[in-house]
């Protein structure tokens, strides 16, 4: 990223890890896991061998889509940000910040369609905040909050992989950036390419959750480590278990589940799919012996996945890859290419 060029989405990691890990309040010992680079919620010891994981994220309305789609995202981003730890997500809060000219049915929308997916996967909503407000130029969750009980070894963290796990992917690369960009940039997309294959990149939307493939994995056996490929896309979510695990790690891109409609999209806005954002992309590391159980059980419920490396006792080799045969550092972008191209869809 050049010099002085404003960066959009998350912030850097050494302002995250200089500053913002600085500055966490008061330390409090029942905070088992604490915010770190790559770790997708909180958990706290209850003290009675039980553990709460906490998550949080905003969630912002996509032009063109209907607000029945924005609160089916607000509950499972939230909520996969809890599933990747392999716990069931159980409560939720949420903020919805609208502007002052948002009409009553868009309201009853959103929230409908929040209550219909929060039941759809037996979350109870617990509190949060609703409200209009000058500034906003659409509809906002300012924060959805999720939050399970497992018990004290019932858990993963990115931070678990181990040397010699198998490392899965499901869905492929760059699923949320795919769905995304194929409603907003709609038609110059059918200007250049089949009509089916835009549509089915547009139906990707609804495969930006993991929380199905998190829990099925997990009940399979053998997992180590999960983690949500979202900004940085796969090969910085790969990066971060790698980097939280204190492991190396070797990724063939060639093994990668690749939907041609993900193809489509990167081709056609030229970006790098496995840098892009990728909500819906799950990252599973997990012995080898248990991968093909995992992958089959993946496959039971629909979900295509694949084995797309190997987890190493040598932290300085992190290592993808690429489909052309060069190989690649592992690392997280320092700009995900999806932002510049979805701002830029906006006008």
């Amino acid at each position: 990223m050049a010099p002085g060029k404003p960066k959009i989405g998350k912030i850097d990691r050494q302002t995250f890890e200089s500053f913002m890990l600085a500055r966490l309040g008061r330390r409090d010992e029942t905070v088992i896991v604490p915010p770190r680079t790559g770790i997708d919620a909180g958990v706290i010891d209850l003290g009675d061998g039980r553990v709460l994981v906490v998550a949080e994220d905003p969630i912002f309305a996509i032009p063109g889509q209907p607000y029945e789609m924005f609160g089916w995202y607000t509950v499972h981003i939230g909520a996969s940000d809890v599933a990747v730890m392999g716990v069931p997500p159980r409560y939720m809060t949420y903020t919805l910040l609208m502007p002052p000219e948002t009409a009553d049915p868009d309201l009853r929308t959103i929230v409908d369609a929040i209550h219909g997916a929060a039941l759809d996967l037996g979350i109870a909503i617990v509190g949060g905040h609703t409200g209009y407000y000058p500034g906003f130029a659409a509809p906002t969750i300012g924060g959805v909050t999720v939050f399970a009980i497992a018990e004290k070894d019932g858990y993963v963290t990115p931070a678990g992989a181990r040397p010699g796990d198998a490392v899965i992917l499901t869905k492929g690369p760059a699923i949320e950036t795919a769905g995304i960009l194929s409603v907003l940039r709609e038609a110059e997309l059918l200007a250049r390419y089949p009509g089916p294959l835009v549509k089915r990149a547009q139906a990707l939307c609804r495969e930006m959750t993991v929380v199905r493939d998190a829990l099925t994995a997990m009940a399979a056996g053998g997992v180590t480590a999960m983690h949500d490929a979202t900004e940085g896309g796969v090969i910085g979510g790969l990066a971060e278990i790698a980097e939280a695990s204190g492991v190396g790690m070797r990724v063939d891109e060639s093994r990668f589940v690749y939907p041609d409609e993900v193809g489509m999209v990167c081709e056609a806005f030229g970006i790098d799919p496995v840098a892009a954002i990728a909500e819906g992309s799950l990252l599973v590391t997990a012995s080898a012996g248990s991968a093909s159980r995992i992958l089959a059980r993946l496959a039971e419920t629909g979900i295509a996945s694949s084995v797309i490396g190997t987890v190493t006792d040598d932290p300085s080799v992190r290592t993808m890859t690429r489909r052309d045969g060069t190989e690649v550092p592992l690392m997280v972008p320092a700009q995900d290419p999806f932002w510049p191209v979805f701002f830029e869809s906006l006008g």
